[in-house]
C-alpha cells in the first residue's frame, strides 16, 4: 500500500483520489490489526482448553497419586509432632491432608473407569468387526465409523466434541484420532483408513503441530489423544 502511494505520488492525483487512497490504507491497517487480535484470542482460548485437559489427565496419573501419598505421609508426621499445640496450624494441615486424600480417591476412580472403558471397547461388536477387517485386509465402512464413534463417545463422554473444539479436522484426521483412542497400531490404522503408513504418521505429527502450535512427533499426538 505504501509502495502504491510512492509510485502514484508523481501522477498528479486529485485531492479526492488522495483522500480515497488514504482511507483505503487506514481501513486495510485496521482490518489487519483486528485479524491479528482475533487470531491471538483464538490461540489463547485453544491453549487454555488444552491446558485444562492436560491438567485433568495429570491429576489422575499414577505418578500424581504417588506424589500425593508422599505429601500425605509428610503431613501425618507433622501432625504427630505438633501434638495438641497450635490448633490453627493443626486445622490447616488436616485440611491439606483431607484435600490430598480426596484428589487421590477421585484419581483412582477415574483410572478404574478408564480400565473398565477399554474392556468395554474391546468387547464391543464394532471392535470385533474392526479386528475382522484387519485379518482380511479391509478398510472400515461408513457404518463401522459411525458405530465406533458412538461407542467411543458413549464411554469417553464428549470425545468427538473435544477434538473438534481444538481444531477443524478433516474426516481422515478424525478417523486416525478415533483409532488411536481405541489403541490401534499405526500400521493397522493405515489399513483401516486405506492410507499409507507415511500418510498416517504425517497426519498425527501435523495435528499435534496445528493444535499445540509447536513441532511434535506422531507419538506426541497419540499420547494426547489417549489422555482425553
Amino acid at each position: 500500500m505504501i509502495q502504491t502511494l510512492i509510485m502514484t505520488s508523481g501522477l498528479g492525483l486529485t485531492d479526492r483520489e488522495w483522500f480515497l487512497l488514504i482511507i483505503g490504507m487506514v481501513v486495510y491497517a485496521v482490518l489487519f490489526v483486528v485479524t491479528v487480535q482475533n487470531s491471538r484470542r483464538k490461540m489463547m482460548v485453544m491453549h487454555e482448553k488444552i491446558r485444562t485437559l492436560q491438567e485433568s489427565q495429570q491429576s489422575q496419573s499414577t505418578q500424581s497419586i504417588a506424589q500425593n501419598e508422599a505429601k500425605i505421609a509428610e503431613l501425618e508426621t507433622l501432625l504427630k509432632k505438633l501434638g495438641d499445640e497450635n490448633s490453627l496450624l493443626r486445622l490447616e494441615l488436616e485440611e491439606k491432608k483431607a484435600t490430598l486424600d480426596y484428589h487421590n480417591k477421585v484419581a483412582r476412580l477415574e483410572n478404574e473407569k478408564r480400565e473398565h472403558a477399554e474392556t468395554m471397547i474391546f468387547s464391543s461388536d464394532v471392535y470385533q468387526r474392526l479386528q475382522s477387517c484387519l485379518n482380511h485386509g479391509r478398510s472400515l465402512t461408513q457404518q463401522d465409523w459411525t458405530e465406533l464413534t458412538e461407542v467411543v463417545n458413549g464411554i469417553y463422554t464428549g470425545f468427538t466434541e473435544k477434538l473438534y473444539s481444538l481444531y477443524r479436522m478433516s474426516e481422515q484426521d478424525y478417523h486416525v484420532s478415533l483409532l488411536i483412542k481405541v489403541r490401534i497400531q499405526p500400521k493397522d490404522i493405515a489399513l483401516l483408513t486405506a492410507h499409507s503408513k507415511e500418510s498416517v504418521a504425517s497426519t498425527r505429527s501435523r495435528l499435534y503441530s496445528k493444535v499445540f502450535g509447536i513441532k511434535g512427533s506422531s507419538k506426541d499426538w497419540d499420547d494426547f489423544i489417549l489422555s482425553l
